[in-house]
């Protein structure tokens, strides 16, 4: 059994290698061993692993208590998405989110600005965002770029929003408490880039659809024809300064050739640091406390919702967003590359 496993994920390894996804090599894989060979939830928890850069085909070795669930596809379904909520992972590998909250508390993982990062970095982590902060802010010294810069990120929005509130209790009474939304509740999954002006361009992501490259060079591609209407002297005089974070779809080597193609100058973005990015430490802030208790019935109201909040916003909102950066860059400097505590 242990043999016939490990030459199923040889051939899931061989069609990751060949550009195959984990749909078509489950396809593949059931057509000559039966349906039964191995589940698609199984090839898509394999494939994450492979995409994280770990090829290993063996079962990690425990000592002690057995556990539920394989760490490696943990790490690997955040290193695809740090967005990824407990629930979320719980359910691509069927067990409790329980689970998934002991495991990541025993890999040292916490949440920050709704971002998963490891709870204590590592040196080498550290002094990449040291570096990082280092670089940006002595070109921002030298040839300030941040009126140029175009900046933007994914959040999801979900369609009933709980109203949180602080409660005070005396010593020994029972605070209040709310109750928690709907696991399974609708959502939608919102991109949106600014600058210091304003929003350049948003969308909300069609049902049943996810973002990887292909996606997201379609909506680089729309972004583009935004900047060339709304940002026309952007382009006429010294070009887009364009940040993003290192999520997969933006760092594969098609997205990488298309803002080649673009002419966009690429800002670097140090691994897990969403206190570095301006959409995570101070847009969707503002749009999250908006969203409190907000009742939505369908994406046509999210999108008229977040049309109403844009537009609400004055300039000085968000150019005050950018211009933070280069105080958090020399906040990072001081405290060795730790992260900006909020």
């Amino acid at each position: 059994m242990e043999n016939q496993k490990e030459h199923f994920r040889h051939i899931l390894i061989f069609y990751f290698h060949k550009g195959k996804n984990a749909s078509q090599a489950h396809k593949k894989l059931c057509a000559v061993y039966g349906d039964e060979a191995l589940k698609e939830r199984q090839c898509q928890n394999w494939f994450a692993k492979f995409r994280s850069g770990d090829f290993s085909l063996k079962d990690e070795k425990r000592s002690g208590r057995p556990v539920e669930v394989d760490d490696a596809l943990i790490k690997a379904i955040i290193n695809s998405d740090c967005h990824s909520t407990t629930r979320e992972i719980a359910e691509k590998l069927h067990v409790s989110h329980t689970c998934i909250e002991n495991h990541l508390k025993q890999l040292g993982y916490v949440q920050k600005l709704d971002t998963w990062v490891p709870h204590k970095l590592k040196e080498s982590q550290l002094t990449q965002r040291i570096s990082s902060c280092d670089l940006l802010k002595k070109r921002n010294e030298n040839d300030p770029f941040l009126k140029r810069l175009i900046t933007g990120d994914e959040k999801w929005v979900v369609y009933n929003n709980i109203k949180w509130k602080r409660s005070w209790s005396r010593p020994g009474e029972p605070t209040q408490t709310t109750s928690k939304a709907d696991i399974h509740q609708k959502k939608v999954l919102l991109s949106v880039w600014w600058d210091y002006k304003g929003i350049v361009y948003f969308e909300l992501l069609p049902p049943n659809r996810t973002i990887n490259s292909d996606v997201y060079i379609e909506q680089l591609m729309k972004l583009n024809n935004a900047v060339e209407e709304k940002r026309p002297k952007l382009t006429n005089r010294k070009g887009v300064v364009f940040h993003h974070d290192n999520a997969r779809p933006h760092t594969s080597l098609v997205t990488q050739q298309k803002l080649m193609e673009l002419g966009w100058d690429v800002l670097p973005h140090p691994p897990y640091s969403p206190d570095l990015a301006p959409s995570d430490y101070f847009l969707f802030r503002s749009l999250q406390n908006s969203l409190n208790g907000k009742n939505f019935n369908n994406d046509d109201d999210v999108k008229s919702y977040l049309i109403q909040f844009f537009a609400n916003k004055n300039q000085k909102f968000f150019e005050r967003g950018i211009m933070m950066l280069p105080e958090r860059w020399q906040k990072v400097i001081d405290q060795n590359g730790q992260y900006i505590t909020e």
